[in-house]
């Protein structure tokens, strides 16, 4: 029986996104997650997981922390002496990673996407390279979740070792099955985010006000947890009967239900979209802009439309675009989505790809 180690940042994305591969690694193997407290840990620990509380701060730029961060990973590492360690997100990739050079453990790390301080370039993406380029120095294998992602480190000479480019996390296709398109005498639009700038919120608010006083019939819906400066616009918003703001939810598949189409504006530079996954597999067409992790899971006017990020207009020309199509016409495209996803984006894939470079 191995040891392995899971770094994570945060309980809700292992359990939603890895729940799979970590009920097959508990079949065999002592697992252990590292990671903040929050209201999913009881779901891993009755997965078979056991939980080391390691407080890491998401956004935060202060060295002291990083460094108390690296030396809690360290001696994690040597209490538990894990045969290998799977690391997610951009600290403990790189403290966790650093920790297990140190200690000669083999690692296995996911780039899920490159993150802001990275993406706006400056000193922040500099020191973040840096500390990359020690980080995977070692690793046994570097997962990339889409071929931009992949190349960027390539063409800086961080990685030298093994890497391979995965679906993003997959998606269950059993669990996000498909699912019978509503009747569209009302045509339903589904925003699934956190509510901030970089995932498209402004030009969804724009673009559902226009629409909405052309086509009365349409409905706008947000999903998500809402950033402060945002609070006030949705409320507004909501309050002029242009969209509906339901919040957190644990449940989108019965918002999947009833809607026609899901838009997801975003130009946050993430791995490979989740929200746009789920969507497909339900049969659901998309809307998403020309961007790494949104572009590979569309076939442009075939399961959905591409759209310029930051483009306003170009949304609501999608948007228009879409609700011109017949019914049957909208429908295919959600069908056409499903067959995509399940041919590249199963999530046994990812599973099969893990077991393989842990077993090496």
């Amino acid at each position: 029986m191995a040891r392995i180690l899971i770094l994570a940042n945060n309980d809700i994305g292992l359990y939603k996104f890895r729940k799979e591969l970590i009920e097959v690694l508990v079949k065999s193997n002592e697992v252990y997650v590292s990671l903040p407290n929050g209201n999913f840990i009881s779901k891993l620990t009755e997965l078979g997981c056991k939980f080391i509380e390691t407080p890491i701060s998401r956004r935060g730029t202060n060295p002291v922390a990083d460094l108390k961060l690296l030396l809690k990973y360290n001696t994690i590492i040597k209490k538990i002496k894990p045969d290998v360690v799977l690391t997610f997100t951009i600290k403990p990739n790189v403290f966790g990673g650093m920790a297990c050079s140190i200690n000669n453990i083999p690692y296995i790390s996911n780039i899920t996407g490159l993150g802001t301080a990275v993406e706006n370039g400056g000193i922040l993406q500099r020191i973040t390279l840096f500390l990359y380029k020690i980080s995977l120095k070692k690793a046994k294998c570097i997962f990339f979740q889409n071929i931009e992602n992949q190349d960027f480190f390539k063409e800086r000479n961080i990685i030298r070792g093994k890497y391979r480019l995965i679906p993003g996390s997959g998606v269950n296709l059993d669990y996000f099955s498909l699912l019978e398109y509503p009747p569209d005498n009302k045509i339903q639009f589904l925003f699934v985010s956190r509510v901030m700038k970089e995932k498209g919120i402004d030009q969804y608010l724009k673009a559902a006000e226009y629409i909405k006083n052309k086509y009365a019939y349409t409905v706008f819906h947000i999903l998500g947890y809402c950033e402060q400066n945002y609070e006030n616009k949705l409320k507004e918003a909501q309050d002029k009967k242009i969209i509906e703001y339901h919040g957190m939810q644990n449940d989108v598949i019965k918002f999947y239900r009833n809607s026609h189409c899901t838009i997801h504006p975003t130009y946050y530079p993430e791995g490979m979209s989740n929200v746009l996954l789920e969507s497909a597999s339900c049969g659901r067409p998309i809307i998403t802009t020309n961007r790494s992790g949104c572009r590979e899971i569309i076939d442009d006017g075939v399961n959905g439309y591409i759209v310029e990020q930051q483009n306003s207009e170009d949304l609501i020309n999608k948007i228009e675009k879409f609700i011109e199509l017949d019914y049957l016409e909208k429908k295919q495209m959600g069908l056409e989505g499903r067959k995509k996803v399940e041919k590249e984006f199963d999530r046994k894939l990812v599973i099969t790809a893990y077991l393989d470079e842990i077993m090496r």
